[in-house]
């Protein structure tokens, strides 16, 4: 079993601070759909036990589209959505990459998804992450 590390993380204007619990080195995943492509999140998956919300939680605003299985959080300070609840990995949030504080977590490789064809392709990403 991986040595797991305590990791920081942030929205842009700090008011959503969280850290989580993984490895030195993982996985990112690069979705192509309309919302992961427009904002270039980059998804780090993470078990619900692992992740701590530190501060912001009346901040957090849920935008939801399409199925509405997807509870896309932003924060209404500056717009940044730093982590989310997929549809994709109900027992697991995505964060986003770019809002991890620096140092302490790389990137081992990226797996790509094609989002566009999110039915047809599902079963695939589960199976890598």
């Amino acid at each position: 079993m991986k040595q797991m590390n305590t990791h920081k993380g942030e929205c842009h204007c700090k008011k959503i601070q969280f850290t989580f619990k993984a490895p030195a080195s993982v996985s990112i995943t690069i979705c192509n759909c309309s919302i992961c492509n427009t904002s270039g999140f980059q998804h780090v998956f993470i078990p619900h036990e692992d992740f701590t919300l530190l501060s912001g939680e009346s901040f957090l605003k849920s935008y939801r589209f399409g199925s509405r299985k997807a509870q896309h959080m932003f924060c209404t300070e500056c717009g940044v959505k730093s982590f989310y609840q997929p549809r994709s990995h109900p027992d697991k949030y995505s964060i986003n990459y770019r809002c991890i504080k620096k140092g302490t977590l790389s990137i081992q490789n990226t797996i790509k998804f094609d989002g566009k064809n999110w039915e047809k392709n599902i079963n695939s990403l589960k199976s890598k992450v």
